[in-house]
């Protein structure tokens, strides 16, 4: 992955739509980011993260509003693979994959977050789907180089 590429990611990492405007993508980043305030405030996130970072997981799940968080890691991992596609990374067919999985899992993960517990540990609505990531992320490397051999 090239500096410029990386760039991206990293930015679009921190803030949906950031990847887009420096991709000159304004209108993109724009509705990136309109569309992460939008489901950031209607569900609670911010005060849910606090919540959580204080270890008051009964509290950050009473606070989440379900409904309008699982559309948070949908529209977080499709803004960072647009930044990068639009910034000339991923040019193959099945470059989405990584993306599309971790999304799907981080949402399974946020699904089953007010009632799983690891090791015993109730880990709610930041920290379960958080540790979703890296296997979304390994799936969707491994379904694309398996994709890639079979084309």
């Amino acid at each position: 992955m090239n500096k410029n590429v990386f760039e991206k990611l990293i930015w679009s990492i921190a803030l949906p739509g950031f990847g887009q405007y420096l991709n000159g993508k304004y209108f993109k980043g724009t509705l990136f980011l309109v569309l992460e305030f939008l489901i950031n405030i209607q569900s609670n996130f911010n005060q849910v993260i606090l919540m959580s970072f204080h270890w008051e997981i009964i509290e950050a799940i009473k606070h989440t509003n379900y409904q309008w968080l699982m559309f948070y890691p949908c529209l977080y991992f499709f803004s960072m693979w647009d930044a990068v596609k639009d910034a000339g990374g991923g040019k193959d067919l099945t470059s989405f994959f990584p993306y599309v999985f971790t999304a799907f899992l981080v949402t399974i993960g946020l699904i089953f977050s007010p009632n799983l517990k690891l090791f015993g540990v109730l880990l709610g609505p930041v920290w379960l789907p958080i540790l979703f990531v890296l296997p979304g992320i390994a799936f969707g490397i491994i379904f694309k180089k398996l994709l890639n051999i079979i084309l």
